[in-house]
């Protein structure tokens, strides 16, 4: 299986995601995209009450069934960029899901926001994971992204108490992370039996997002974090 860590970030470091409504918007096209179908009307503005209605639940599709493009095995959503941990199902599955999504995003960003231009600073960045410690480490490495807004040292390894830290990923809806943990957040969008079955399941998962703070080890995932 071919795996990939992509990142895209707004261009000049700008915020991509100004409220909940973008965030939503984000995961569902997530979903959306994931398809060798093609999609109209996607710089649509969703209203508030549409958008809070896909959280918790599977994101429901009223066209035929998606031929996916790739599988989503983890997602994370900052400021200004977000992370994906990718494996294409299809030839050049990754490009492909990529270009829709980010002009899909970037068309609804534009519309909604009445602004014209660029709004990634480029392409996109994406890396291949080559060997067990990567694959192992990285999955870790994106769902601890959200401590920059609890506990920045955490990138110093210098977290005092992890379990706090863990409680607040768990709390960040908008990352893959409760759903690896059994909270039902945005089932739909990622596979993520693959990586459980190597990882200890959703039992231990926690437990090891823990030791893994505690002990983190970025030299196994050097060259693949793309900040």
């Amino acid at each position: 299986m071919e795996l990939f860590h992509t990142l895209n970030r707004g261009v000049d470091k700008r915020n991509i995601f100004l409220d909940d409504n973008d965030r939503f918007r984000f995961i569902h096209n997530l979903y959306e995209f994931n398809d060798q179908n093609s999609l109209s009307n996607n710089a649509r503005v969703f209203k508030s009450s549409q958008l809070s209605n896909m959280a918790g639940r599977e994101l429901e599709s009223k066209r035929k069934p998606r031929k996916l493009l790739v599988d989503i095995h983890c997602f994370c959503l900052m400021g200004d960029h977000y992370h994906l941990l990718l494996n294409p199902r299809v030839e050049k599955g990754v490009s492909k899901f990529m270009k829709k999504l980010n002009m899909g995003y970037a068309k609804y960003f534009n519309h909604k926001y009445k602004r014209t231009g660029t709004l990634f600073e480029s392409r996109y960045k994406s890396v291949p994971i080559t060997s067990e410690s990567h694959f192992v480490h990285i999955p870790y490495y994106i769902h601890l992204n959200p401590l920059d807004f609890f506990s920045p040292e955490w990138r110093n390894r210098t977290i005092k108490k992890p379990k706090a830290a863990v409680e607040f990923l768990e709390s960040y809806r908008w990352s893959s992370f409760p759903d690896y943990i059994g909270r039902k957040n945005f089932p739909s969008v990622t596979s993520r039996g693959f990586l459980l079955k190597f990882l200890g399941g959703v039992r231990n998962y926690k437990s090891e997002t823990v030791s893994w703070i505690r002990d983190m080890d970025f030299d196994s995932i050097s060259g693949l974090v793309l900040e």
